[in-house]
Parts: C-alpha cells; structure tokens; sequence
C-alpha cells in the first residue's frame, strides 16, 4: 500500500518518456523519476518541490564533486530530491566505487540523475550493477545513462539483452553498441526497439548481419520512430545508396543522428558554397561526419579554404572529412606547423596541403611535429597554439 502510494506520487511529480519531435522517443526534461518510480519499492521522497533548494541537498551534491552553482541548479530543478540523512547516498556511493566508477562517474550521475542517490542500493542498483558486470559493460558508459540503474532486470533489462542477442548474436557486439549511443537501452522494447527493427526488415534491411551492423554501428535506431527510419531510406535512395552499397551502415548510421530538417539545412548550406547537389551527395557518400559538424563550424571552415587558402570547393570536397574538422583545435594549428616547416625549409612550399591537414591527431603530429622538433622548435609552438597562423605569404598550395 505504502509503496503503491509512493509510486503514484512520483508518476503526478515527473513526466513519461513520450516520442519527441522528428519521430524520435526522447526523454523530457526530468527524466529520471519517469524511470525510477517503476523501481521504488520503498519512497525516496520527503516532501514536494520549494523555491528554494534544501541546503543539505545542495551540500551533500558538492561533496559529490559537483560545483556550487552547478548543486545549486541540480536540487532546485529536481522535484521531490531531498537529501537530509547522507546515510543511503553514502551508501550509493559506495557502492558505485566498488563496481569501479570513478569519483568523476559518480559526479556524473548526481548531476543527471540525483534522484538515484535516495534509493536503497543494495535492492535497487546492485543487482543491475551486477548484471552489467557480467555483460563487461564500462562504469564510464553507465554513467552517461545511469538511470539504466533503475530500470526493472526482469521486465526490461533482461528482455531488452535477450532481444538484442537475438539480432547481433553476441555480448561483444552489444557492448560496441551500447558504448557509442548508452542511453538507447533505456527505451521501451516493445513501443520502441522491436518497431523499429521492423521498419528496418520492412524497408529491405532483412538480413541479420546487414540488421546487427547497423544496430552495433548506431544503437540510437532504436530510438527512432518508424516514420523517421522510412524518412532516412528514402533520403538515402534519393542519394543513390542502396542497402547494398558497401558505405550503407557508416551512411545510415550518419543519418540518424539528426532530423530530417537538419539534414536538409545541412545540404543547402554546402549548396550555398557553390556545390551542386550530386556533389553534396558524394562527399556525405565518402565522409558522412561532412555533415554532422555544426552550421558554425562549416561556415567557418568553408570560408577559411575559400578566402585564407584560395581553394575552391570543389577541390576542398575532395576530401570532405576536413570540413568536420574543429578549426580552432585541428585546422588553425595545422596551418601553423606547417607555415613554420615552410619557412624553415622543411617542406615544399607547394605541398599538397589539404592532404597535409589530413590524419588523426596522432599521424599529423608524428609526421610534422615531433619529426621536426628537434630541429625546429617553434613546431611545437605552434602545434600548441603559441604561435598563430599568419597565412602562407604567397607561398603555393596544392591540393
């Protein structure tokens, strides 16, 4: 009786996960009790929501790492959350360390999911804590979905693992995929992961392993509607991409991390460059991450090819990965190195640069900074971004 009142006050305080906009299911803005109040056998509440923030609740937060301002905004828009006797949040935290998260982890979660630090921890977190362990999933990646801790083992966790075993075949793949997107095990298996595995089979993706690729690739299908999933086989048959084409999954995986109006804007915005819409297609087609950078970022790096490095579009779309590139962090640095290696003789000022700028941070770095650096010191200066990029002055680029 008590805990069925419990659970009904937490169903009238929190909202449901519900399908959002663009056909996927998102949570809403304060999730976790939407979840926990399907676990609470016992209540983690002690009294409704007040304007202003229990200073025990705010206290207890700091001293999970969180900074003030931070606790602050965490225990005022957390209804229901009060912290007063630090006995079971201890207790919680403990119990996290001893499964491996680390203090960062645990800050994590009283940040996104406070709530759970009122829960009893050995009936409600350590029996998925333990089933986690035996799956190998990281703590680290828990984190970024704890409210995983709360749902039921029997009628979600378990049959979600059982399912998805079903399509991937093995652990190994399951952890790959729940590594990338964490929080798409936490959707409803029959409102949600089971329609869409059908829409998959419905538009053609009928094959286990061509099924299992997608899902290890991009988990968050799962999130999606039926609707939006059709919307992104159309949007890829549209481009020419059958589910036969060896670039499928890196391609299906790119599109579902965005609605179908952000993927149109993307493609007017490279339209706005000059480049026709074929060859907008072929570079998402070669690089799909081309696409998935911010509007700012593509801006700023389309005008920087153009009007710093007088290299046209086209010739930039050769390697399209380059306009997912930070330009603060990645191309601006980039350039220094090189500028300061032309200087000095160390390279052909008629290199072929966009190739140059190419690679993981680790490859450019080998090949242009650490090679060079005892020779020439200011590589490393400007690798650092101690040296800024004044231009080439006049020196040649290739492409």
């Amino acid at each position: 009786m008590f805990a069925a009142i419990c659970r009904r006050r937490l169903a009238a305080l929190f909202p449901q996960i519900r399908g959002g906009g663009g056909g996927a299911y998102h949570v809403q803005s304060n999730p976790q009790a939407a979840l926990l109040f399907h676990s609470y056998s016992s209540t983690a509440v002690t009294g409704g929501s007040d304007p202003e923030p229990c200073p025990d609740t705010v206290s207890y937060l700091v001293s999970c790492g969180l900074p003030p301002a931070v606790a602050r905004h965490t225990a005022a828009n957390t209804r229901g959350l009060r912290i007063r006797s630090t006995e079971k949040a201890d207790a919680v935290r403990t119990l996290l360390r001893s499964y491996g998260f680390s203090d960062a982890d645990v800050a994590r979660i009283a940040r996104s999911a406070p709530l759970l630090l009122t829960v009893d921890p050995d009936r409600i977190i350590r029996p998925k804590l333990e089933f986690f362990a035996t799956m190998g999933f990281q703590p680290s990646k828990l984190s970024t979905a704890p409210l995983l801790l709360a749902r039921s083992l029997e009628k979600h966790l378990v049959p979600t693992i059982q399912f998805l075993r079903s399509i991937i075949g093995s652990d190994d793949g399951i952890r790959r995929g729940f590594s990338r997107i964490p929080r798409a095990l936490l959707v409803s298996l029959d409102n949600c992961m089971r329609p869409a595995v059908e829409a998959l089979h419905r538009h053609g993706l009928t094959g286990r392993e061509d099924v299992s690729k997608v899902l290890v690739l991009q988990m968050g299908v799962l999130m999606l509607s039926p609707v939006r999933i059709g919307e992104i086989f159309e949007d890829l048959k549209a481009m020419g991409m059958s589910i036969t084409d060896g670039r499928f999954a890196n391609s299906f995986r790119a599109m579902c991390s965005m609605r179908r109006a952000t993927w149109l804007r993307k493609v007017a915005l490279y339209r706005s460059f000059g480049l026709s819409e074929s060859e907008v297609f072929e570079a998402f087609k070669k690089q799909p991450t081309a696409l998935l950078g911010a509007d700012e970022t593509i801006k700023k790096n389309a005008s920087f090819f153009r009007d710093a490095l007088k290299l046209e579009m086209r010739e930039v779309m050769v390697h399209p990965v380059v306009m997912a590139y930070s330009f603060e962090k990645t191309i601006l640095p980039r350039c220094a190195v090189l500028s300061v290696l032309m200087r000095e003789g160390k390279i052909n000022p008629d290199i072929q640069l966009l190739h140059a700028l190419l690679g993981s941070a680790k490859t450019f770095s080998g090949r242009y900074v650490d090679r060079f650096a005892a020779d020439v010191p200011d590589v490393v200066e400007a690798y650092e971004g101690k040296i800024k990029f004044k231009g080439f002055k006049g020196q040649g680029q290739g492409v």
